[in-house]
């Protein structure tokens, strides 16, 4: 996938959403470089990784690329709670996340925590029930639905979907969250 393809998959889940977004498990940044794009130049992103030089690798396209946007980066692990406040974000991302935790239902409600009242939710994941050595516990997006719903989040849709030769295919859903 290329950035205009990042950028395609979520557009719908981050148009007219807010500027300050949450990205879990951020990596090299990918897809937080589409949600910079997408949000111009007033975006405001904290993007998640426990790995270090990945963050700086994402920082460093971003400065280059994004130079009037905001991107803080914070090397920590997702699945810890983060210190972040309740409610401070607009929406929040995990593209390509969550399907390495197995306990999924913490890690979502810390995530479902700090966003705005009617804030967004977007996840990108393979849409497929059984993984892989490298893709170990995806969800497809019925499973997603169902988890979403029974978290509290609403109006849950598919914004987007590419194939993919891992697994079938990629996609995005966005959600309202409580």
């Amino acid at each position: 996938m290329q950035h205009a393809d990042h950028v395609a998959l979520i557009r719908d889940g981050v148009t007219a959403a807010g500027p300050r977004w949450l990205e879990f498990g951020a990596g090299t940044g990918a897809f937080t470089l589409a949600l910079l794009d997408l949000l111009g130049a007033g975006a405001d992103v904290t993007a998640v990784d426990r790995n270090a030089a990945s963050l700086q690798e994402l920082r460093e396209a971003a400065d280059r690329r994004f130079p009037s946007a905001r991107l803080a980066t914070v090397v920590a692990d997702f699945t810890a709670a983060l210190p972040a406040e309740p409610g401070q974000f607009d929406g929040v991302l995990m593209a390509n996340s969550l399907h390495f935790v197995r306990d999924k239902e913490p890690v979502l409600r810390d995530a479902m925590s700090k966003i705005r009242p009617g804030g967004r939710f977007i996840l990108v994941e393979y849409g497929a029930d059984h993984g892989n050595p490298w893709v170990p516990w995806p969800l497809s997006y019925s499973t997603w639905a169902e988890l979403a719903a029974s978290l509290g989040l609403r109006d849950t849709r598919k914004i987007g979907e590419v194939p993919s030769r891992f697994l079938g295919s990629i996609y995005a859903a966005a959600s309202v969250g409580p």
